[in-house]
C-alpha cells in the first residue's frame, strides 16, 4: 500500500481518536468518579477502524504492544491471576491486586514493585494475592459454565449469518467479586463477504490510558479469530458509553492534540496457527511502527 499525504485513510482512521479527545474537552461535563480523581465525561461515542488499512495502534504516542498481546493471551486462556503477566514483565493489572493487598494485615509497607517481585518469586504468594476475581478471562471461558469463546468460534464457522455471535464479560452475579468490573464488557461479531468484523461496547472508557489499548486489543482479537475461522479481518467498531478524561491527565491529552498522526503499522500474524488457544507472543510481528514519543500518566484505581 502506498501512502501519499495527510489526507490518506490511515490519518483519517487515527484522527478519530484525537477527535474523541477534542469532543470530550469541548462538549464534556465535569463529573465525579469512583476513584475520587474527577473527570471530564462525554456519553455515547463511536469510532470505526477498517483493519485492511493497517493496524490501529495509536501513533500520537507510543503504546506498549507487548502488554496488549500478553493481556489478550491471558484473557483467551481464561486466566485471572496476574502471575502470568508479571512473569512477562507486564504491569497493567498490578494496581488492583496491590490495592487489595495494602488493606490486609500482611501488608508491610512494600512498594508496588516489591509486591510484583513477590508475585514473580512465590507461587504461594501469587495464588493468595495475585488473583483479580472472575474478570474477563473467567467470563469469556466460563460464564456460568458456558465457554463463550469456544461457542463463538464454533458458531462463526457453522452459522456465520447468526446475529448471536456475542461474548459478554458483564456478569451481574459475579461483578462484586471482581477487583475491577469489566469496562469493555460486550462484543458482537459479524460475518459478511468473507470478512469478520467486531463491535465492542465499552461502558467506561479511560480515553488517555485505556482506550488506545482497547482499540489495539480488540482489533488484534478480531484478526486472530478471523484467521482461525478462515476469514479476512473486516472492521472494528468501538462504541463508548462514559468516555472520560481524568483531571490528572489533561496535560497529557493536550500534548497529544499537538501531534499529527503518522502512518499505521502492519500486524503480521503467524499463518500456521489454526486454533485461537495456540497463539503465543512470538506469533505476532508489528512492522513499521513509528509513533511519537510515549507520554506517561498515572492510572486512577
Amino acid at each position: 500500500m502506498t501512502f501519499i499525504g495527510y489526507n490518506d485513510i490511515w490519518v483519517i482512521l487515527m484522527k478519530q481518536y484525537l477527535d474523541l479527545c477534542r469532543t470530550i474537552l469541548e462538549k464534556g461535563t465535569k463529573k465525579g468518579d469512583r476513584t475520587g480523581t474527577g473527570t471530564i465525561s462525554y456519553f455515547g461515542y463511536q469510532m470505526r477502524f477498517d483493519l485492511s488499512e493497517g493496524f490501529p495502534l495509536l501513533t500520537t504516542k507510543r503504546v506498549h504492544l507487548k502488554s496488549i498481546i500478553h493481556e489478550l493471551l491471558w484473557f483467551i486462556q481464561g486466566d485471572t491471576n496476574i502471575k502470568y503477566l508479571v512473569d512477562n514483565d507486564v504491569r497493567i493489572w498490578n494496581d488492583w491486586p496491590f490495592a487489595e493487598y495494602q488493606k490486609s494485615n500482611e501488608y508491610q509497607g512494600e512498594t508496588i514493585e516489591e509486591f510484583a517481585n513477590k508475585i514473580k518469586e512465590s507461587d504461594e504468594f501469587a495464588k493468595k494475592w495475585g488473583n483479580c476475581g472472575p474478570i474477563y478471562g473467567k467470563q469469556w471461558r466460563n460464564f456460568g459454565g458456558v465457554d463463550q469463546l469456544e461457542n463463538l468460534i464454533h458458531d462463526i464457522k457453522t452459522n456465520p449469518n447468526s446475529r448471536r455471535l456475542i461474548i459478554s464479560a458483564w456478569n451481574p452475579t459475579e461483578v462484586q467479586s471482581m477487583v475491577l468490573p469489566p469496562c469493555h464488557c460486550f462484543m458482537q461479531f459479524y460475518v459478511n463477504d468473507g470478512k469478520l468484523s467486531c463491535q465492542l461496547y465499552q461502558r467506561s472508557a479511560d480515553v488517555f490510558l485505556g482506550v488506545p489499548f482497547n482499540i489495539a486489543s480488540y482489533a488484534l482479537f478480531t484478526m486472530m479469530i478471523a484467521q482461525v475461522c478462515d476469514l479476512k479481518p473486516g472492521v472494528f467498531v468501538h462504541t463508548l458509553g462514559d468516555a472520560h478524561i481524568y483531571n490528572n491527565l489533561l496535560d497529557q491529552v493536550n500534548l497529544q492534540l499537538t501531534r499529527e498522526p503518522r502512518e499505521l503499522p502492519i500486524m503480521n500474524i503467524n499463518p500456521n496457527v489454526k486454533s485461537i488457544y495456540d497463539f503465543k507472543y512470538e506469533d505476532f510481528e508489528l512492522v513499521n511502527y513509528n509513533p511519537h514519543k510515549g507520554i506517561k500518566g498515572k492510572v486512577s484505581v
